[in-house]
């Protein structure tokens, strides 16, 4: 397990970031420990749940643009985001946490959080900037 090149997020701290950062960075987290785990079949499947988060984001943002009310709009895209969240939480991201405890318990070689939690940060302003802008776009020409 001290192989630095197999070395993983740690699956738990996954999840709790994805509460800041979307379940959309924690599969794609997970998609990439399976991969360096040797677990493809469950690295296509985290990759699938990536797809589906950021499906889950554009529809936020339709839902803030063709949504009268704000909110409204602002607390269907809570609740969905919320629902979602628990979802994918219960469904996948648990079982990575349980297979690195059985196989390793807590001895494996750990990737850094510094340069991905910049690239999380990073990630969710140009998302909020994004949504602003195709806001405004969408609004403007309706």
């Amino acid at each position: 397990a001290s192989d630095p090149s197999n070395a993983i997020w740690n699956p738990n701290a996954t999840a709790n970031w994805s509460l800041v950062f979307t379940p959309a960075f924690g599969s794609y987290l997970q998609m990439l420990n399976w991969k360096a785990l040797g677990q493809s079949d469950k690295a296509a499947s985290s990759q699938n749940w990536f797809y589906a988060s950021l499906a889950i984001l554009v529809v936020y943002i339709l839902m803030g643009v063709f949504m009268s009310d704000s909110k409204t709009a602002d607390g269907a895209a809570r609740a969905l985001s919320f629902l979602y969240l628990l979802v994918w939480y219960f469904s996948v991201r648990r079982s990575q946490g349980k297979f690195v405890k059985q196989k390793f318990d807590s001895n494996y070689p750990k990737k850094p959080w510094g340069k991905t939690l910049l690239i999380g940060i990073v990630s969710l302003i140009g998302y909020f900037i994004f949504a602003m802008v195709l806001g405004l776009i969408l609004r403007s020409t309706s």
